[in-house]
């Protein structure tokens, strides 16, 4: 039997599988190359499970600060 698992960060909406297995509490996780571990799992009818997970935070990288010393021809 197929369940639809829909992985919730937050309240946002991350990811939803048809999965022959539904994910346990502390399992680690992998979602769109960010690991996660499940904090919770809430059953909302006979195969339809909503999974909340806390992910690793993006961390982005700031952009080189230009120089504005360029040489003058």
């Amino acid at each position: 039997m197929l369940f639809a698992v829909h992985y919730l960060e937050n309240k946002t909406p991350v990811l939803s599988q048809c999965l022959e297995r539904i994910p346990k509490v502390d399992e680690d996780i992998k979602i769109k190359g960010r690991k996660g571990k499940v904090l919770n799992v809430v059953q909302i009818e006979e195969s339809k499970y909503h999974v909340h997970v806390v992910l690793e935070k993006i961390i982005k990288n700031q952009a080189v600060l230009k120089d504005d010393k360029k040489k003058r021809r």
